[in-house]
């Protein structure tokens, strides 16, 4: 009994030590719907739009009240938020509508983006609402895969500043 947990204990440090050096060279896990599900890893490639970002989300009441409700996890992040994982769905140039109908991004409806009323706990959504031409430093992340995403429409646009890292998928499911 004695080697048993000494071997279970070896292969929990093992696994702990495996999973820090992983984090640490750059691999990063996604286990939301958001993007797609898998083992992502940090690149250097440029934030531009079509990218799969990292961000901390900025100190607002919309992410005390997302972190409050479980939309996002705890972290380390301002604010004691997690990570998010996005992808960029318009930047620069691009001109930005958040109605209720959905976003629109050079007046194209984006799917998968009609904003829902309530939560799955049946509390009213945040809602965010505008039509701006984006400068230079913000950006617009949301999902193109999931309908109930926590992202962009509901917590408007972010700086490009809050962005820590390009993140490249290596295997999804």
């Amino acid at each position: 009994m004695k080697r048993l947990t000494s071997l279970i204990s070896l292969l929990g440090i093992s696994y702990l030590a495996f999973c820090g050096i992983a984090y640490a060279v750059g691999a990063r896990f996604n286990s939301t719907r958001s993007i797609p599900v898998g083992i992502y890893w940090e690149t250097r490639d440029p934030v531009e739009k079509g990218a799969y970002v990292m961000f901390c989300p900025p100190q607002s009441e919309v992410f005390d009240l997302a972190k409050t409700r479980g939309y996002i996890d705890a972290g380390y992040c301002p604010g004691g938020y997690g990570y998010m994982m996005k992808k960029i769905l318009a930047a620069k140039t691009d001109v930005v509508s958040i109605g209720d109908d959905g976003v629109r991004v050079n007046d194209v409806l984006l799917p998968y983006s009609a904003p829902s009323e309530l939560d799955g706990a049946g509390r009213p959504m945040p809602k965010f609402r505008t039509t701006h031409e984006l400068g230079e430093s913000e950006v617009l992340l949301m999902t193109d895969i999931n309908n109930g995403s926590f992202d962009g429409r509901y917590f408007g646009l972010i700086n490009r500043s809050q962005i820590t890292g390009v993140i490249r998928p290596v295997l999804t499911w």
